[in-house]
This record gives C-alpha cells, structure tokens and sequence, in this order.
C-alpha cells in the first residue's frame, strides 16, 4: 500500500512538473514573439509577414537578452503572487484596508486575477518597446557587413537579423529583405 501511495505521488510530481515547464515555455515563446515583433518593428518590418513558426519556437532563445528578461518575470511576478497571499493571509486587516475593504466582496478574486493579468500584458509591451528601442540603437552602431549574391554583388549594411530563409539588412538606401533560398535578389522594405 506505500509502495502504491509513493507511486502516485511521483507519477503526480512528474505530471505537474511537466506541466510547469511546458506553460514556461509557452510563455517565453510568447514573450519571444513581442519582442522580435517589436525589435523588427522599429526598422518598419512585419516578422509574422517573413517568419515561419520555428522561427517564432526558438524566438526566446534567439537573443540572450530574451532569455534573461522571460526568467526574470517569471520570477518577479511569482514573487508578487508570493507577497500578495503571504500578506493576505498573514495580515488581513491590512490587505483589507489596502483594498479598501473589496476583499471581502465575491468578484475581488476574478477582478484580482484580471489586474495582474492585465498589468502583467501592459508590461510585457512597455517592455518589448524599450527593448526594440535599445537593439534598434545597438543595431545602428555595429559595423557593417557584406553579403555577397549569387551573380558576385555585393550588398553593404548593417545585420538587423534573420529568419530561417530572410536576412535583414540596413543601409543608407533603406531597409532590405535578402531571400536566401530564392531566384528573388532583395526586398525593398523601406
């Protein structure tokens, strides 16, 4: 009968675990996704209208930048979850007085998850648009590259990225989507 109730208990831990991990990584590819969206954006480009879905799978991990600030929220806002219901339960009267009192009302747990989640989505932009704004400025600075074509031209800028099948360059004519699998030499953007 342990023997059973040890079982369980793994498969359960195993299970949640997965799911864990699993909601994480959604999370980071949606954060991923906002900020290359609003990285390219900067530089007048759609990357939904140029990327492909492994694009979008292995956006989080595609600049270490991403990485750090997905693990960073994660962990911020489960901190103020923690405080939140630490001061709940440890002191009442005052999270009461805090809330004036609409803690005790039936809505105040869906209002309380909807502010959380709507501060959390107003974040995550703001910080998406400080993030396009600083790669746009490093961007501008780093040296320029060259990229040779098929017929032997050159084309001459600065790397703003890549999909899986575009490379995104700028220069003083404008900004370029290069195809690099396609009879296509470039894109004008802008």
């Amino acid at each position: 009968m342990k023997e059973g109730l040890i079982k369980d208990t793994y498969e359960l831990i195993i299970k949640e675990i997965q799911t864990v991990i699993t909601v994480c990584y959604l999370l980071a590819v949606g954060i991923g996704m906002i900020f290359n969206y609003k990285k390219y954006a900067e530089f007048g480009i759609n990357i939904f209208d140029y990327g492909d879905v492994f694009d979008f799978l292995i956006a989080p991990f595609s600049d270490v930048y991403i990485i750090l600030f997905a693990a960073a929220s994660t962990l911020f806002i489960s901190i103020l979850f923690y405080i939140d219901y630490v001061w709940f339960k440890r002191w009442p009267k005052s999270y009461s007085r805090f809330n004036f009192g609409s803690d005790r009302n039936k809505w105040f747990k869906q209002y309380r998850v909807l502010m959380i989640t709507t501060g959390l989505v107003v974040y995550l932009f703001l910080s998406a648009g400080f993030y396009g704004k600083y790669t746009k400025k490093k961007i501008t600075n780093q040296r320029d590259i060259t990229i040779t074509m098929v017929d032997n031209e050159m084309k001459k800028g600065k790397l703003i990225g890549k999909t899986k099948d575009i490379v995104f360059l700028l220069n003083d004519d404008g900004v370029f989507a290069i195809p690099l699998t396609s009879v296509v030499k470039q894109i004008k953007i802008k």
